[in-house]
């Protein structure tokens, strides 16, 4: 029987006993249900890096919320969004009326935002402020927190609901939903809006650099497992809870070693690699190991 207490006493006691503990994971239930159908649209847009590129476009707004107000929601929310959009707009615009293309443009506007957020934290905080910016803190969730990403997670959610067929319809066959309907501008453009608004939601629980990782990885450990849309963002979203729990578990475990940001993507990425070795749908080993011949 002394293995029940010692099970107990890692996976379950700490959420039991501690109150900041029940608020990170939380936390990372709401980004997870939330950030990771938007990590799967996407992965299946082939907009991967796009979103690694909206994380960094946030600094700015945020470091700037950060240097009028100092670590106040408010402040940083609403920063980072407007960054967010005008890098998005800029970076668009600048596709259309020059030879750059919008990869291109993204990763000249995001390596800027990044120098430049990281620049303005730095005037006024300390080196731990500067690391809070960049890994957040999931540990240290208040109630505004909370708040702030359980009401994201419900408006995503019910936006990914109202636009999913096009939405759909534009990773299947792009071109089909430009001939019927002229609702394809206005569904990217939503869909970016969700993709800022999901990072900023990420940033106060995982710092801008971290972010985009709840996002992806599970979306793209889901992949290795099924091809039909729904069942990926229900196993995505399943994926970003697993990693969070593990992430959260292991970096208790751990004490002060590990912090709890990179332990919670670590488990996600490793998430990753297990479905990238064994998964059922182009796993590395299915690839490698000889199917059976069709007999007669």
């Amino acid at each position: 029987m002394t293995g029940l207490p010692m099970l107990y006493d890692l996976f379950i006691g700490p959420f039991a006993e501690f109150d900041f503990m029940r608020r990170a994971l939380v936390g990372i239930v709401a980004l997870s249900v939330s950030g990771a159908p938007i990590g799967v649209f996407l992965m299946l847009r082939r907009m991967s890096l796009t979103g690694d590129a909206m994380a960094h476009a946030i600094l700015p707004g945020a470091a700037i919320g950060y240097l009028v107000a100092g670590f106040s929601l408010p402040a940083m929310t609403l920063g980072g969004l407007a960054a967010g959009f005008a890098v998005a707009l800029a970076a668009g615009a600048v596709a259309r009326i020059t030879v750059i293309k919008e990869d291109a443009s993204l990763a000249a506007f995001y390596l800027i935002s990044l120098a430049l957020g990281v620049t303005i934290v730095s005037l006024r905080g300390s080196a731990v402020d500067l690391f809070h910016v960049l890994f957040g803190n999931v540990l240290a969730l208040d109630d505004d927190v909370l708040v702030l990403l359980s009401g994201v997670a419900t408006l995503s959610l019910l936006t990914l609901a109202a636009l999913y067929r096009p939405l759909v319809m534009e990773c299947v066959d792009p071109g089909f939903l430009r001939s019927i309907s002229r609702s394809g501008g206005v569904v990217h453009l939503t869909f970016l809006a969700l993709v800022v608004l999901n990072l900023v939601a990420g940033f106060h629980a995982l710092g801008t650099l971290l972010a985009v990782g709840l996002m992806m990885l599970p979306a793209a450990a889901a992949r290795f497992w099924t091809a039909d849309i729904t069942r990926l963002i229900l196993l995505a979203s399943g994926f970003g809870m697993v990693a969070g729990y593990a992430g959260l578990v292991v970096s208790y475990s751990a004490g002060s070693n590990l912090p709890a940001g990179p332990a919670i993507i670590l488990a996600a990425g490793a998430l990753y690699l297990g479905s990238l070795l064994i998964g059922s749908q182009g796993g590395l080993l299915r690839r490698l190991l000889p199917r059976p011949h069709l007999q007669r």
